[in-house]
């Protein structure tokens, strides 16, 4: 008997377009994962210690960490440096490195943190450096690590431009004004800036656009807080006000506000969407890490 011819099949990785409230919108339907979370920026991630001073309700890494018991709600908010990560080796990295990704950079740790971006740096690698950043530390950074402008680019996370709303969610993080100072500080120095605000605080995002907007030569990212309900949870057991802030925060981040800031921003160069945004408006989600697109 003659064995029954096998048919290939092709995979289709075209892009649909479809219809919503905010227009006509291509949308990634190729297989595979889309880029997600720090992949959407970079490749790789390195980190220098474990836990933040920040004390972010809404934080990913903190929940993560509490969950999986590597440290616990209470402990989180003081830090332990990784010595060995700071003494390691950084060879030559295919792709963006983000730096960092689970803990901010304060006075407390930027002598590690120095160190470590000087030795990625040295061998040729692309920096993405993220922080809520303290003036007295981009100073630092600026001063430090100015040889290698081209290979360096600073991205601020500004939630909100009101006080009383990051005091809440980020209790022992910098102030607007002072996160708007060292984008400032560092956009002067001739570095590549840039912010994010993911997640975003509260409504009145165009206020932390239109402020930062003078001092950003890439870009600004726009991203809803993910899984809120659940980190709140677990950073803050039993905090009502916590979870009352989080329970108002999703009220008002919903569907439609989000397909009506990409209908105000959509045209707007600077301004980019993070996944929780594009996949309300249905924007093409990049399947390979550190696009940052």
């Amino acid at each position: 008997m003659k064995s029954k011819p096998q048919v290939k099949t092709k995979k289709d990785t075209t892009m649909n377009t479809i219809t919503n409230d905010a227009g006509h919108v291509p949308r990634n339907t190729s297989a595979g994962k889309p880029a997600h979370g720090t992949g959407e920026w970079a490749a790789h991630n390195v980190n220098v210690q474990s836990g933040c001073r920040n004390g972010c309700a809404y934080c990913y890494a903190e929940c993560m960490a509490v969950r999986f018991k590597r440290k616990n709600a209470k402990d989180w908010t003081v830090p332990v440096i990784d010595w060995g990560k700071v003494d390691a080796k950084y060879g030559k990295k295919s792709g963006r490195i983000m730096f960092p990704t689970t803990h901010d950079i304060d006075s407390h740790n930027i002598e590690a943190c120095v160190a470590v971006l000087k030795k990625m740096l040295s061998v040729g690698n692309e920096v993405l450096v993220v922080s809520k950043p303290r003036l007295e530390c981009i100073r630092r950074l600026s001063a430090e690590l100015g040889a290698y402008k081209g290979q360096i680019m600073f991205r601020f996370t500004i939630g909100s431009a009101d006080d009383s709303v990051l005091r809440a969610w980020e209790p022992n993080a910098p102030s607007f004004a002072e996160r708007l100072a060292s984008l400032e500080l560092a956009f002067r120095a001739g570095f590549k800036t840039s912010v994010s605000c993911e997640p975003m605080l509260d409504a009145d995002i165009g206020a932390v656009i239109n402020a930062a907007k003078p001092f950003v030569t890439d870009s600004i990212w726009l991203g809803r807080a993910n899984q809120l309900r659940q980190n709140v949870a677990i950073n803050r057991p039993g905090d009502i006000k916590a979870k009352e802030l989080a329970n108002s925060l999703i009220s008002v981040m919903t569907d439609d506000f989000v397909r009506g800031l990409y209908a105000r921003y959509r045209n707007d160069t600077v301004v980019k969407w993070k996944e929780s945004i594009k996949k309300v408006v249905g924007l093409a989600r990049p399947m390979e890490k550190g696009l940052d697109v």
